[in-house]
């Protein structure tokens, strides 16, 4: 982390010729989450919460924008404590709504809100947000993207996901943000192939 780096046909590349997915340019930040989050298997539901409420906080943004606020944003939610944050109520709103740590969106941090809400009606009916979540798929699936540019924003998997979500109730979830989900907690591997993650994260 943090030697020099070379852009060079959509490659990075930096100390031990380590290459990375091109989106990581040249930002530490950016560098440690691909390297040791993104597309790496997520099967806590604490932490399956907190994805699913900062996907829905980057609609609009960019995602390292939610990133660098992200321990701000892990104070401000009690650490994602699902039962704490269904508890929420006016005062906490505007008490978030003047957290210059976050996003100050009233609709955004509402609908977290009310996701806790239904996020816990999902533990109930299925023993947990992540055996409901993963039962879309069998395991990891396995992409071979040579460039980034191939990589598509949403899929037919998400768009079924996003539409069973939203009869479920919850709200920002349409399938982009689900399908940046996905990438995240390692539903789908879109390491591109040149990426020394892309093999770790294929044999996880």
């Amino acid at each position: 982390m943090g030697e020099k780096m070379v852009i060079e046909d959509n490659r990075i590349h930096i100390k031990k010729n380590i290459i990375r997915c091109a989106w990581t340019g040249d930002d530490e930040l950016y560098q440690q989450y691909h390297d040791y989050e993104w597309g790496r298997p997520v099967h806590d539901d604490t932490r399956l919460f907190e994805l699913l409420i900062l996907e829905g906080m980057q609609a609009g943004l960019s995602w390292i924008t939610i990133l660098r606020k992200r321990e701000n944003f892990r104070r401000a939610f009690d650490n994602f404590d699902v039962d704490k944050v269904m508890a929420y109520e006016e005062e906490k709103i505007e008490a978030l709504l003047h957290n210059e740590g976050i996003i100050r969106n009233r609709r955004k941090i509402e609908a977290a809100i009310h996701n806790a809400h239904v996020f816990r009606e999902i533990q109930n009916e299925y023993g947990s947000f992540d055996a409901f979540l993963w039962s879309y798929v069998d395991k990891p699936i396995q992409n071979a993207w040579h460039t980034v540019s191939e990589v598509p924003a949403t899929t037919e998997l998400s768009d079924r996901i996003s539409k069973d979500l939203k009869k479920h109730g919850f709200k920002f979830v349409g399938s982009t943000i689900i399908y940046a989900l996905m990438q995240s907690i390692g539903m789908v591997n879109d390491h591109t192939t040149d990426c020394f993650c892309y093999r770790e994260t294929g044999s996880i």
